[in-house]
């Protein structure tokens, strides 16, 4: 008797609950992206759209730095989780701008993360491998104009403009957080690409991540029972 009731003890005995991993996780990362992208820009001594040989100079007077910038760009697939906690959060709420948001967003990250190139630049090659630098101005110039790179550069763009302002506005109706985060995330996204300087769009970043942790902020106050169904027994 004992044995069988053990068995079925065994048996009845439900999984390991680890919502409230997911929820902390998520809280912690989603602000992490845009801030460390943000930082980038303040720290790069020239604009993302300088000519070539303005860049190769950069580089070639500061090469750590350089570095630098292209580890801190390592966690910028981190957009994606974060952009699915803002999602997460305001479902809800509002969940036709909330799912407006999202795949606008989830799909131009998706497709400009995988179609553009990463942090390694041709011109940081350029200096750092001792290649030619018009041959590699050229290449340059050349991956630009494939239209798939265009393809690409378009949707990150739509993702970064419009999807996180469509975010910043779900986060904003909501009220899963202060609005004036909600507020500080539409802003800091769709007003990127029209900054007159490149510390200028760093900091529009900075207040970008501001708006994600309005996220990080909804996620901490929510209990695990809010936050998703439990496991399954």
């Amino acid at each position: 008797m004992s044995t069988t009731a053990s068995k079925a003890a065994k048996t009845e005995r439900k999984p390991r609950d680890v919502r409230g991993f997911w929820r902390v996780l998520l809280a912690v990362l989603a602000p992490v992206p845009m801030l460390l992208q943000g930082i980038v820009y303040l720290i790069n001594p020239v604009g993302g759209n300088a000519p070539f040989d303005q860049a190769l100079a950069a580089i070639a007077a500061d090469q750590g730095r350089f570095e630098l910038m292209q580890w801190l760009q390592v966690p910028f697939f981190l957009l994606i989780p974060a952009t699915f906690a803002v999602a997460w959060v305001t479902r809800r709420q509002v969940p036709r701008l909330s799912t407006a948001g999202a795949v606008v967003c989830l799909g131009g990250l998706g497709a400009g993360l995988f179609l553009l190139g990463g942090p390694v630049t041709p011109d940081y090659m350029t200096v750092h491998a001792g290649l030619d630098p018009a041959v590699m101005d050229k290449f340059s110039t050349a991956m630009e104009d494939q239209p798939i790179v265009a393809l690409g550069g378009l949707l990150f763009i739509l993702a970064i403009t419009v999807g996180l302002l469509l975010q910043g506005l779900a986060l904003w109706r909501s009220r899963v957080a202060p609005a004036w985060m909600g507020i500080a995330l539409a802003v800091g996204g769709f007003t990127h690409p029209f900054m007159p300087t490149h510390v200028i769009a760093g900091i529009g970043l900075m207040v970008a991540a501001v708006g994600f942790a309005g996220a990080s902020v909804a996620l901490l106050r929510t209990s695990n029972d809010a936050f998703d169904l439990p496991p399954l027994g």
